[in-house]
């Protein structure tokens, strides 16, 4: 299985002892700390929390914005083998209480930006014990309401560092709520070895010892860990922005001689949206993980000189399938990883029956022990749903091609249906994203007077202005097959994400539906 020297905490120790001076994190808006600083810290923090009573198993919140208190956090509750609860800076009001009541939270860390969202919750929070404000004063409300409050430098107050076991492969590092976009969210127990098996698919080239990597997720989010990982376990620097900008990137990425960067969701989209500049290849990039991955796949590489790749993956299983940086057409995900004997994928029908290559199935994955999710925490009978027959069940569909490449199909619940016809709304998206006036959309099925759906894209322009429906339909009809051609158009400013997953809320859409300001092909026709 892993050795256990991989993960995040060991990692650092080693890197501490064998490069002390090397510089383990810097943060664009300010501050880095070397290897041997970021083992200290990490220690630190670790003996202050086992002072005040966690041990292996507990449960301890974060509400942390990106930067080096969300690091230490993670990393010294990992010495202690505590689970970690990343909860989103967006989360507030019920939101907020669900996940606290439903993760059984002991303990919160909590930034004193969002402290105020606590003081109508705690009465129902029967389990919260301590409460940490980071970067300002415990408010006098929040002292009356618990056991314990303090601010970082109270509970860091005569603490020096320590070793500690750390963590092993098997145990849960943290609890990470999922989308919810069509119920309510779910903890999923992700164990420190489905953590590494996320990133470990990147070639040992991408990223070497002293190199650096650009980091603009968040600590709440799976993506956020797998970076973090694989700049520590590989001993490199780790560059981190509060907030992903488009406009900074490239001047980010110079500054801090990044060698290596991941864009996910609608980061690419603004990326490439950017204003074309005759020196955008001139930077230190070599690569860059999209996800996913964009018809203009080739142009991206040539604009920004890198190589690019992809791949696959959800909080409850890792990265499965990824390409290579030769990567093969613009729209697989990739295939199986065979770097990575641990996991089993297959596609299968309703029935969990094996479907033919090339036809289009849900995938299914089963691995060694502890490589995926160890469940959903507290949700016995949502577990039990996902793992069935022993595979856990994605709900994505997919195709597989003869050569073994995956390809995304839908969400199964976010396929259309019209006139008799299965439509995939990814490639309705994918279709719509081609034309030059569109920087985003989302495709949904709307209720048709027949009985099935009729087909609705919402569009963010890149020219509001300007922009014309029925123009985009009359270029669509010349390049897709007439029963996928929307029917509705709907332009907005932005979509409706989750803060989580990125994913577009469609459900949120769905309701939405229809209205006054919605563009009806039918209602054009003379």
């Amino acid at each position: 299985m892993l050795d256990d020297g991989f993960l995040a905490p060991h990692a650092v120790a080693r890197w501490a002892a064998e490069r002390p001076d090397a510089l383990a994190v810097e943060r664009i808006e300010g501050g880095v700390r070397t290897y041997a600083e970021m083992l200290a810290s990490s220690q630190t923090w670790a003996s202050a929390f086992a002072a005040q009573g966690v041990t292996a198993g507990a449960h301890v919140a974060t509400m942390l914005p990106n930067g080096f208190e969300a690091l230490d956090a993670w990393l010294s509750l990992g010495w202690l083998r505590a689970v970690e609860v990343p909860l989103n800076t967006a989360y507030l009001g019920r939101m907020l209480h669900y996940a606290l009541l439903t993760a059984d939270v002991t303990m919160l860390m909590v930034g004193a930006e969002f402290v105020e969202r606590l003081e109508p919750l705690l009465d129902e929070l029967p389990l919260l014990r301590h409460v940490i404000v980071v970067g300002g004063p415990v408010p006098t409300w929040l002292a009356h309401a618990v056991p314990s409050a303090c601010t970082l430098d109270e509970h860091l107050d005569g603490h020096v560092p320590r070793e500690f076991d750390g963590p092993r492969y098997r145990d849960i590092e943290a609890i990470i709520y999922t989308s919810g976009t069509t119920g309510p969210s779910k903890g999923v127990l992700v164990p420190w070895a489905s953590a590494y098996q996320m990133f470990s698919w990147v070639p040992a080239d991408t990223l070497a010892p002293g190199e650096s990597i650009y980091c603009a997720f968040q600590p709440f989010h799976i993506a956020g860990k797998s970076v973090y990982n694989s700049a520590f376990v590989r001993g490199a620097r780790l560059v981190l922005r509060d907030k992903f900008s488009a406009t900074n990137f490239l001047d980010d990425v110079r500054r801090f001689d990044c060698v290596a960067a991941s864009v996910v969701g609608p980061m690419t989209a603004l990326l490439h949206a950017q204003p074309r500049r005759a020196d955008d290849a001139d930077n230190p990039l070599r690569s860059v993980l999209l996800g996913p991955m964009i018809p203009e796949m080739e142009d991206f590489e040539k604009r920004y000189g890198v190589r690019v790749a992809t791949c696959y993956g959800m909080t409850e299983i890792g990265s499965p399938v990824a390409t290579t940086f030769d990567h093969g057409p613009w729209q697989t995900c990739g295939r199986a990883r065979t770097d990575y004997p641990w996991t089993e994928i297959r596609l299968v029908d309703e029935f969990d029956e094996e479907v033919p290559v090339g036809q289009t199935g849900e995938m299914i994955v089963r691995s060694e022990p502890w490589a995926l999710n160890a469940g959903y925490y507290n949700m016995p009978d949502k577990t039990a749903e996902a793992w069935r027959n022993g595979w856990f069940h994605t709900g994505d569909a997919f195709r597989c091609d003869a050569e073994g490449n995956y390809y995304f199909v839908d969400r199964m619940k976010d396929s259309i249906r019209r006139r008799g016809e299965n439509i995939s709304s990814f490639e309705v998206e994918n279709a719509v994203l081609e034309h030059p006036d569109v920087v985003d959309v989302s495709a949904i099925g709307v209720a048709a007077t027949h009985g099935e759906d009729e087909v609705m894209v919402i569009v963010v322009a890149r020219d509001p202005a300007s922009f014309d429906p029925l123009a985009l339909v009359e270029w669509l009809d010349e390049r897709m097959p007439r029963f996928m051609v929307p029917r509705y158009i709907d332009l907005v400013d932005d979509l409706p994400r989750n803060e989580t997953s990125m994913r577009v809320k469609k459900m949120e859409l769905r309701q939405q539906g229809v209205t006054s300001r919605t563009w009806d092909r039918e209602a054009t026709r003379p």
